[in-house]
Parts: structure tokens; sequence; C-alpha cells
């Protein structure tokens, strides 16, 4: 009996188990995942929480729930992995685990503790993330009671999961100020190390635009060195200083601590992995999906949708001895909740940047590109009961894998 091995039940590894289980001869396999807990949350929805548009309780699931019948599920930390001798050790009792097929979906965390003074003293007292489910409820809590003042978003460094986030926070924040009446109490700053809002001259500059419309500043080019908690104020490297009166940080995101224990990662603890064919580049049986990798596509739940469709097929070609055929071209695809009950839609890959125009079908739509609308809006409402009622079940969702300029403005 083979092993195929699945280190994390997140978005990733439930994918990925649901498409090995259907496809593998049980008689020949037997397919093993491994977690530290069983808490399945729906990430994107930690941004809504400070808003109070989502309950914590909105966003967890037990992850069992979503893991096929026919694999085993260990609930325990990963100390180490050997893929020199495809042994990965658990912390649990130090249970040994041989694999002939191994898929790292470890995923990515936050790790204030790395910048200087950002998790002293006033972490979660005028400090706060929402890239957790505590620290999203926290700040629930106390924008409850906040009288205004000025309110800095910034992103340590990058990579980080879902690119778009802190644009939303900063969009539905205006929105937050506004319906309670003290906008014009509040100054909203985005303090960011990109030069612009999003990575790519079309979009940066729609994006861009949008919050400026919105009355939101831009600190552009700044890298953080450190936090002064007792000036409430950010450095840059450059010696540049925002000030804030409420800081909401989106701090260094890292891969999970066993792949540096291991030796697998670079300095950030991300596999290092073929970004078409999603396979390791030093371990021909071993896979590497959703925010564990290295490659330079973003971090964010459609993408791990999109990566899984091939890879499944290059792994059972790969046991197979056949070509693997199957490339993923980065393609992302997101919303960008903006407020007022409207959002915007991006779509792009490795090679082209967000355009205006239609998605999925030309013209037709619905959806509208680098576009504010409702539906938008109500289309990134509906992504949580399709998360957890087709795409965790195994139930194919028919969204195309493949980034299609069709529909897309070209010459903007």
């Amino acid at each position: 009996m083979k092993t195929f091995l699945i280190l994390g039940a997140g978005t990733a590894g439930t994918l990925i188990a649901h498409k090995m289980a259907k496809h593998l001869d049980s008689r020949q396999w037997k397919i093993i995942m491994v977690d530290k807990d069983d808490d399945h949350f729906y990430q994107p929805g930690y941004l809504f929480i400070p808003f109070e548009m989502y309950k914590p309780q909105d966003v967890v699931k037990p992850k069992h729930k979503f893991i096929p019948r026919s694999v085993e599920f260990i609930l325990s930390e990963i100390e180490l992995i050997d893929p020199e001798t495809q042994r990965v050790t658990l912390a649990k009792d130090k249970r040994v685990i041989p694999y002939d097929y191994l898929v790292i979906a470890t995923g990515a965390d936050i790790y204030p503790e790395e910048t200087p003074g950002l998790k002293d003293g006033a972490w979660r007292q005028n400090i706060f993330d929402f890239y957790t489910a505590d620290g999203a409820t926290a700040l629930a809590q106390h924008l409850k009671n906040w009288q205004g003042g000025r309110l800095v978003v910034n992103v340590v460094e990058n990579p980080i999961k879902c690119p778009v986030a802190p644009l939303e926070f900063l969009l539905l924040a205006d929105w937050y100020f506004a319906k309670r009446g003290m906008r014009n109490k509040v100054e909203l700053v985005y303090a960011t190390p990109l030069s612009g809002a999003f990575t790519k001259p079309v979009s940066a500059k729609a994006l861009g635009d949008l919050l400026a419309r919105r009355g939101i500043h831009m600190e552009t080019d700044f890298y953080l060195a450190e936090v002064d908690t007792g000036s409430n104020k950010l450095v840059s490297y450059d010696e540049r200083e925002v000030e804030y009166d409420l800081l909401v940080s989106v701090p260094l995101n890292m891969g999970a601590p066993v792949i540096k224990r291991s030796g697998m990662g670079d300095e950030l603890n991300y596999v290092h992995t073929n970004k078409e064919t999603l396979q390791s580049q030093k371990w021909e049986n071993i896979w590497v999906l959703g925010d564990a990798a290295n490659i330079p596509a973003s971090k964010a739940g459609s993408v791990i949708h999109f990566q899984v469709e091939g890879a499944y097929k290059n792994i059972l070609n790969h046991m197979q001895g056949k070509e693997m055929t199957h490339t993923f071209d980065g393609h992302s695809l997101c919303y960008i909740e903006s407020g007022y009950g409207k959002a915007v839609m991006i779509d792009f890959s490795y090679d082209t940047e967000p355009l205006p125009g239609s998605y999925p079908f030309p013209l037709i739509g619905p959806f509208s590109l680098l576009k504010e609308t409702r539906i938008n809006h109500w289309g990134k409402l509906a992504f949580r009961p399709m998360y957890y009622e087709l795409m965790l079940k195994g139930i194919d969702v028919p969204l195309p894998s493949k980034y299609s300029k069709l529909g897309k403005v070209t010459n903007k």
C-alpha cells in the first residue's frame, strides 16, 4: 500500500484531498492528511468582522466536515519533513509517516514579532491586525468605541495573503465611519511598500484614483523599520515617519516554521516551487500548493482553486510516468469590497495585469472589471456559501481555471 500524504487541511489541502480521493485506487493508495487543529477559517471573512458585517462564528467551521471519508485525518503539529528519506515526523507521539507522494499545503501566517516595536505593549490596544480571527474580533470591539483620529493601515512587507485586503479595509472604513456620521473626524492613511495602490500601472491608477476620491492618503514606497509605540509613529528605513492614533497592521507574512526546521524554504519559509507545474524544484515527488509556495502569484483563495485543477492532473501523470502537461498560469480573481454596497473586481495572471472589461463573458459580464458595481458586491458575498457548500465538499465550481483575455479592454 502506497501513501499519499497531505500536510495542511486548509483550502489547498482540502481541495487536493477531494481530487486525489476520486482518482486514486483505494486498494493501492491510502491518503493521509495532517493539520494542527480542526478549525477551518474562511479567511476572506476576517475583513468583514471589524465593520460588523460578519460575526466571528460566521467564518469558522470544523475541518473534518469537509475531508473525504476515505482520507485519514490526523490532528498534530508537524515536527519535521525529511524529503530525502520521504518521512514526516509528527509532534504527537513522535509518529513517523513514510510517504510516496507529498503535498505541502501548510499555508502562511502573520509574524508581528519580527518587526521591532510592533508587538510591544500597544498590541491589541491601539495596534491591531485583521488577518486573524482574534485580531479582527478585537479590532471590531475597539472600533465600536473609537472617537476618531488618524487611522493608518500599514503593510510591513510583501508578499502577503490577499494583496487587495488592505485596500478593502480602507474603503470599508471610509463607508463605516460615514455611516456613523464621523467620517470628518477620521483621517485614513495607507502606508505601503508598493509604489502605488497595486502592482501594475492600469490597476494601480484605477485603484489609486478610487482611494483619492474617498479622501484616503497614500504613503508609498514605505518600508517599515520599526514602530515607535511611545510616540505613536511608524519609522521607515529611509527615516520617514508616519504618525497614527490607531494602527491597523498587516505584519510580515511567513510560511510555516516546519519548513524552516526542515531546510526546505527561502528566507520567508516558502517552499521553492515550479510556478507552472507546482512541483517542488528539488524533490520530484513533492507538490506545493496555496500560500506555502514561493511562486509569484497572489496568495488568495481563488488562486488555490485554479492551482489545484492542473496540479492533481500533473501528479497523476507523474505517477504514471507521463509528461506533466498541465500548467498554472498565475490566474487570480479578486473582488475588492469598496463599501456603500459596491465592489471592484480584478482578473489577472503571471503575464497579464488587471484590465478593464467584463467577466466571465465578453460584454455580458455580469461582473465588471476595475469598476465599482453592486453586482460585484453580491458576487463577493456569494463566495462564502459557495466556498463552504461547494468547493470544500469537492463539488466542482464552473469557473475557468485559465486566464482569458476575452472581455478585457487592452487599449486602456
